[in-house]
C-alpha cells in the first residue's frame, strides 16, 4: 500500500458529488499514482530494469497468491481480454504471456511507461490497445470482449458504479467480468481507523472516513457485503459470486503493534472460512448444482479480508 496524508475531509457518495467535485477527485487520484504505480514502491532495483519489473512481481504474488486462481489467466488463449487499470502491468503481461488478446487503460502515463517498458524487456507480444483512458467513459465499442478484469481499480473511481457499469457495457452478452472492490469490515480498514482516527484522539470517525483518507488517493472507497449485494443487484450481472480475500501481510502484520496483531489473528479465524462449493469434491455437477440461483449472490472467503473479488456474467 501507498500512503499519502491529505487533509482530512468527509467521504461522499457519488450521487452528492458535483459535476466539478468529481472532476477534482478524479484529478487528485490522476496525480497520485502519476507518481508511483502500485507496488513499485517495494521494487529497490533500477527503475524499468529486469529486477526492478522481478521485485514487483514477487511481491504481489506472494502476498496475494488468490490473483491467479481469480483471474485464471491461462484460460483465455485467444480470447478477448480488458484490463482497467494495469497500473504497473503485472498482471496485465500474464494475459500476454497467456496468449489472451489482451487490452487494456490506465488513468496515468506512469502507468503507461511501466507497462511499455515491461513488454520490452520480457520480450512479449504487442497487446491489441493500450492507452491513457478513464475507467468511467472507456473508449470502446459495446460488446467488444470476452473478459472484463479490473483488480482495485474501480472503488477509486468518483462514481465506482458507473464504471462497473462501463466494464459491462464493453464486455459481449455471457461474458465475463472479474473485479476486486475493497472490503470496509476488515482488520485492514479497522486498522487504519486505528491508526488515523483512535490513536490520533479522532475516535468519532467512521471507517468510511479512515479509506477515503489514509488509503491510497483521496476517495478511496470500501464496500460491506451488504452494499455490495444492493450495488451488483442493480447491474445486467448474472452468476455474481464474492469471494473476500486476505492478503498474506494484511494477516502477519496488519499493524506495528503486537498486541493488536493478535487480536486481528484472532478475529480473522473466527470470522471463519466458507467455501464456494462443498467439501464432498468438485466436479461438474456440483458446479451447476450449486451455481447462484438467479437473482442471488454468493459471498465466500473470509469475511474480515480486505478483498472483494468479484466474478460474474453479463445478462444476456
Amino acid at each position: 500500500m501507498i500512503w499519502l496524508n491529505f487533509e482530512c475531509m468527509q467521504p461522499k457518495p457519488s450521487a452528492l458529488l458535483t459535476v466539478g467535485e468529481q472532476s477534482n477527485l478524479k484529478e487528485e487520484v490522476r496525480r497520485f499514482w502519476n507518481r508511483a504505480s502500485c507496488d513499485t514502491e517495494v521494487a529497490d532495483s533500477p527503475k524499468f530494469s529486469r529486477d526492478y519489473f522481478e521485485e514487483i512481481e514477487s511481491f504481489r504474488y506472494v502476498d496475494q497468491a488468490f490473483i491467479h486462481s481469480f483471474a485464471q489467466f491461462t484460460r483465455y488463449y485467444g480470447k478477448r481480454v480488458l484490463e482497467v487499470g494495469f497500473g504497473a502491468g503485472t498482471d496485465f503481461i500474464q494475459w500476454l504471456r497467456a496468449g489472451a488478446l489482451a487490452s487494456g487503460v490506465d488513468l496515468t502515463q506512469e502507468a503507461l511507461d511501466n507497462l511499455l517498458h515491461r513488454i520490452k524487456v520480457y520480450e512479449l507480444p504487442s497487446p491489441e490497445k493500450i492507452q491513457i483512458a478513464d475507467a468511467e467513459h472507456l473508449p470502446f465499442e459495446s460488446n467488444t470482449f470476452d473478459l472484463g478484469y479490473s483488480f482495485g481499480v474501480l472503488m477509486l473511481a468518483p462514481d465506482t458504479e458507473k464504471a462497473i457499469e462501463e466494464l459491462i457495457r464493453v464486455v459481449v452478452p455471457n461474458g465475463e467480468i472479474k473485479i476486486m472492490l475493497y472490503n470496509r469490515h476488515s482488520v485492514f480498514a479497522f486498522n487504519v481507523w486505528v491508526k488515523h482516527g483512535l490513536a490520533r484522539g479522532r475516535p468519532w470517525e467512521s471507517l468510511k472516513w479512515a479509506l477515503w483518507n489514509h488509503v491510497e488517493s483521496l476517495g478511496t472507497k470500501g464496500y460491506t457485503r451488504t452494499e455490495l449485494r444492493q450495488m451488483l443487484s442493480r447491474l445486467p450481472l448474472r452468476e455474481v459470486r464474492v469471494r473476500t480475500e486476505l492478503p498474506t501481510g494484511e494477516y502477519m502484520c496488519a499493524s506495528a503493534f503486537p498486541p493488536l496483531n493478535w487480536l486481528y489473528r484472532l478475529a480473522i479465524r473466527l470470522a471463519g472460512h466458507r467455501p464456494a462449493y462443498p467439501v464432498t469434491g468438485y466436479n461438474r455437477a456440483l458446479v451447476e448444482k450449486n451455481r447462484p440461483a438467479e437473482g442471488t449472490i454468493e459471498f465466500s472467503g473470509n469475511r474480515l479480508g480486505f478483498f472483494h473479488c468479484i466474478s460474474a456474467r453479463k445478462a444476456v
